[in-house]
């Protein structure tokens, strides 16, 4: 009984700590697991957070388009995707995951591939996508995302990759940053590989077919 009312105790603290946490990151600037771990050993980190008022909303279309075309119709879990992929390939994977789903990650678990991390993603995802507008999931995701070695968030990016802010990102230029996100130490949107080429015109040609976002992903 007691080991019992410890293990209630635990996993009503953690809840508690989680739902402060949800409250909290809904209004301040969020830092990742991967930034805290370069802070944590004195490594660089190159970050600065903008408001989605301030990233292109090409760019905010591109990532959309590129990572998660039914972000802004599920409820942070996109069901039938995820049981394709699992069915398909017999493992968890990124193309199983949300925008939710990777912000879960970026913000609270750890970077890898698992079947514990993704079973813990799923309650996070769901969870964020309750207390966190539509809005507020894609500004952290992308004030979050790596882009680079030490390399963090959309003006970051923009800054290095383009010198200019992430605000006046064209069209283009989104497309490259978005199709640089499966693999960002590798492939550089300044100096776009055959392959980010190619990614990149596969993601503009998916922005087309998308469509109207509506409110979403639009600034409140």
């Amino acid at each position: 009984m007691r080991v019992l009312r410890w293990t209630g105790l635990l996993l009503g603290g953690l809840a508690l700590a989680l739902l402060a946490g949800l409250l909290l990151f809904r209004v301040a600037p969020v830092p990742s697991t991967l930034m805290l771990g370069r802070w944590l050993t004195l490594q660089p980190v190159e970050r600065q957070w903008v408001p989605l008022a301030q990233i292109s909303p090409a760019l905010v279309r591109a990532v959309i388009a590129s990572e998660d075309q039914r972000f802004c119709s599920h409820s942070g879990v996109d069901w039938v995707e995820l049981n394709s992929v699992l069915e398909d390939e017999g493992g968890p994977s990124r193309g199983a995951s949300t925008l939710t789903m990777q912000t879960a990650k970026n913000v609270f678990l750890w970077p890898g591939r698992s079947y514990v991390r993704k079973a813990l993603e799923i309650p996070l995802a769901l969870a964020i996508d309750l207390v966190w507008p539509k809005q507020r999931i894609i500004e952290v995701y992308l004030n979050v995302a790596e882009w680079g070695e030490g390399l963090f968030g959309a003006e970051a990016a923009a800054q290095r990759y383009f010198r200019k802010p992430a605000a006046r990102l064209t069209g283009a230029e989104a497309a490259r940053l978005a199709g640089a996100l499966p693999n960002p130490i590798a492939r550089d949107p300044g100096r776009p590989s055959r392959s980010l080429q190619a990614a990149s015109r596969r993601v503009q040609q998916r922005v087309i077919q998308m469509g109207d976002l509506g409110a979403c992903a639009t600034p409140r």
